[in-house]
């Protein structure tokens, strides 16, 4: 008797592990149900596909399929229908086999037509920059505070510029600037304050007095020599 109630014992615990969790699978199994009704397909996809790696049951490999399907994932589910035809063997009536097959079909046209359409749609293109002109080299003119160079020392340079009155007062430092050449003092003073006009004054009188004197006395003058100053002989 003893060993019998053991027994019993036994299969009263195994039985009522299996109950609860028969029980949370219903559950599980009715949210999914919920979510799939409501439109929030992940959501029951995610509760199905975790009720199939528990139990195994190929019932929920139709009810992968189908999320998947609403999904428009058309491999995963033909995928998932091909795998409950095959496990659900001959459980699955001659009417439900007509129905996935339907499914299967469907998902085949869909897959052919985003391949379509991803095959119309060309890639999209990076736009490219424009691409800007090169501007030319700009002449270097010469350092801050350069003074004064040759005509042609830097490029673009024509020699120096013209002198204008004034323009060393409004030129900036650095800029080239023609200086006109000095010009010679001009003698100041009345001629008769020159050394050099007295000179000259006192030759002309003493010749001619020399000359008065001899015609005076008809004797003739001996010949004169020297420059600027009358010496007879």
């Amino acid at each position: 008797m003893k060993r019998w109630g053991a027994v019993l014992g036994a299969v009263l615990v195994m039985a009522l592990a299996l109950g609860g969790a028969a029980r949370a699978d219903h559950a599980s199994e009715m949210k999914a149900r919920e979510s799939f009704a409501a439109g929030r397909y992940d959501e029951a996809l995610q509760t199905f596909a975790k009720l199939y790696a528990e139990t195994l049951n190929p019932i929920y490999l139709r009810n992968i399929g189908r999320c998947q399907q609403k999904l428009k994932q058309p491999d995963k589910a033909i995928d998932a229908f091909h795998d409950y035809l095959i496990k659900g063997g001959k459980k699955i009536s001659a009417d439900e086999k007509a129905e996935i097959n339907g499914y299967i079909k469907e998902m085949e046209a869909l897959r052919d037509e985003q391949a379509s359409k991803q095959q119309a749609t060309p890639p999209p293109v990076a736009p490219v920059a424009p691409v800007q002109p090169i501007q030319p080299a700009q002449p270097e003119g010469p350092p801050p505070g350069y003074t004064a160079q040759p005509a042609g020392a830097y490029p673009g340079s024509q020699g120096p510029p013209a002198y204008q009155p004034g323009a060393d007062q409004q030129q900036p430092g650095g800029t080239l600037v023609a200086q006109p050449a000095p010009q010679q003092p001009a003698s100041s003073g009345p001629v008769y304050t020159k050394w050099w006009f007295w000179t000259i004054i006192g030759a002309v009188v003493v010749g001619g007095v020399v000359t008065a004197v001899a015609l005076s006395s008809g004797t003739t003058m001996p010949p004169c020599t020297g420059s600027g100053v009358l010496i007879c002989k």
